[in-house]
């Protein structure tokens, strides 16, 4: 069985070498980065299952790394920063990131969220979905995992894909915060309903012809998002 690889980036040696420890007693396989120019090297030659990622780095920080490693991949990323200032975690998010933490952190914290992504790859792997679903002018190839809109393809970060997956496959039923949280990052994130805004928000970006009066994905008040048939 191959192994979960995980990419730490980080340039301080302290917190590096900690969590290099504590990951590979989970049985992880664990490479390392300094600084964002590392990092994006690594993610090229090593393709990583997941990527923890510091903001605060010489050389690219965090948001640089971040911007131009989702030109040629979708692995998950995890940011951490000491700046826990609200903007910034929306701007990460916003940028493609998976999640975002706060130093400092409780390593038991990060390993339940690197845990919480890895079964969620693995489930996803599991699922059945149909090959290609046309809507909306949209042409959604499940086996390539190809977006289409209005004849022009799309390319999609990895969390906008499985939203979408998700609100296409269950096109006409209503899904509920807590369906999506769910399914798309773990029961752990199940109340967190801005980080599910402001994907939906992005991918209306992508799909609607006027995302301010949104036709293909509405919007039930307090309770969750329809994929219009």
């Amino acid at each position: 069985m191959k192994r979960f690889v995980i990419l730490l980036v980080d340039d301080e040696e302290r917190i590096i070498n900690f969590l290099k420890t504590k990951l590979k007693l989970l049985s992880y396989e664990v490479i390392l980065a300094s600084n964002g120019v590392e990092a994006l090297e690594q993610v090229r030659e090593q393709d990583p299952d997941l990527v923890v990622l510091d903001v605060m780095m010489p050389k690219k920080d965090g948001f640089e790394t971040l911007k131009e490693l989702r030109t040629f991949s979708p692995v998950p990323v995890i940011m951490l920063s000491a700046r826990g200032d609200d903007s910034d975690r929306i701007k990460g998010l916003e940028m493609g990131a998976d999640d975002y933490i706060a130093k400092p952190f409780n390593p038991d914290e990060l390993v339940a969220r690197i845990e919480a992504i890895r079964r969620r790859l693995s489930s996803l792997e599991r699922e059945k979905t149909p090959r290609e679903l046309i809507v909306h002018g949209l042409k959604i190839n499940f086996d390539e995992r190809q977006l289409t809109v209005r004849g022009k393809e799309e390319k999609l970060t990895r969390i906008e894909w499985l939203l979408l997956s998700e609100l296409a496959i269950n096109a006409g039923h209503l899904m509920t915060y807590y369906d999506l949280l769910s399914r798309i990052w773990g029961s752990e994130y199940r109340d967190d309903y801005q980080i599910l805004r402001t994907w939906i928000s992005r991918l209306r970006q992508i799909i609607e012809i006027d995302p301010s009066d949104a036709k293909i994905i509405s919007t039930v008040p307090k309770t969750g998002y329809i994929f219009n048939k």
